[in-house]
């Protein structure tokens, strides 16, 4: 089968510059018995498609996402939505509102998901108390930053194929950081949140997923994605070879 001008091109590309791209984001790793000893925690258990939190909503709480997929979008006064990104285990929810009275943005379930709420400004004082908890929080916060940063400069830099790839590569990645398959998993979004989250239309989204099965890159079957030729979906995404560690994690 021989390769698309566009993908050609990618992989010229990715032999002059590879996208420097955040690990995958370990668990938080917070201590949750200790937690208690400082505050009160609380485990939440929600359905598919509820909401964690509003826009507009007081903001009182973090969360650690202990099971299920999130998305987080933000909506304009006029109605417009854009997808911000995704949660999974072990990631943080509802930092982007330190500071402010109300939430700024949607954290929606994507399956059923639980939560462990840490109520805000006690989680604060409890920081003070436990720097493991500080350090565990801070480096959770510091990752998001560089991810949104990576996402940006993504967006700005990539062209729709690369940008699909380097998503589906991101997921197989956080996918791995959960010790789960790194080639195979479950795209819990839909096409239109992708294409809200990479700045992209619906239907670019599914020519270009059509694209890269026929170029086997990757199957699919409904929702269930197989990374088939992980170096071309990388050389397409313009990303650095594989980790050891998500190697070993396929």
């Amino acid at each position: 089968m021989h390769s698309s001008p566009q993908s050609v091109r990618a992989a010229d590309y990715s032999q002059r510059a590879t996208l420097r791209w955040p690990q995958a984001p370990q668990a938080v790793g917070v201590d949750i018995d200790l937690l208690r000893r400082h505050l009160p925690v609380q485990r939440r258990r929600l359905g598919a498609g509820e909401n964690l939190y509003c826009s507009g909503q007081n903001f009182h709480a973090l969360y650690i996402v202990h099971a299920g997929f999130f998305r987080l979008a933000q909506v304009s006064e006029d109605g417009r939505e854009q997808v911000l990104g995704f949660r999974m285990r072990g990631e943080l929810l509802g930092a982007e509102s330190i500071g402010l009275p109300a939430h700024v943005c949607n954290a929606v379930t994507l399956d059923t998901a639980e939560v462990w709420e840490l109520p805000f400004p006690a989680v604060s004082r409890a920081c003070r108390e436990v720097p493991e908890l500080q350090a565990s929080l801070t480096a959770a916060m510091a990752e998001e930053m560089r991810r949104d940063r990576a996402w940006m400069l993504a967006i700005g830099t990539l062209n729709a194929e690369q940008r699909v790839a380097t998503f589906l590569l991101d997921l197989a990645a956080r996918h791995a950081a959960m010790g789960f398959s790194a080639r195979r998993y479950v795209l819990r979004m839909s096409r239109m949140d992708i294409a809200s989250y990479l700045a992209l239309k619906h239907e670019t989204v599914s020519r270009v997923l059509g694209h890269l099965v026929e170029s086997g890159c990757i199957l699919i079957q409904r929702r269930d994605v197989t990374i088939v030729d992980e170096e071309h979906l990388r050389a397409i995404g313009c990303m650095q070879p594989a980790s050891p560690a998500l190697c070993r994690a396929a």
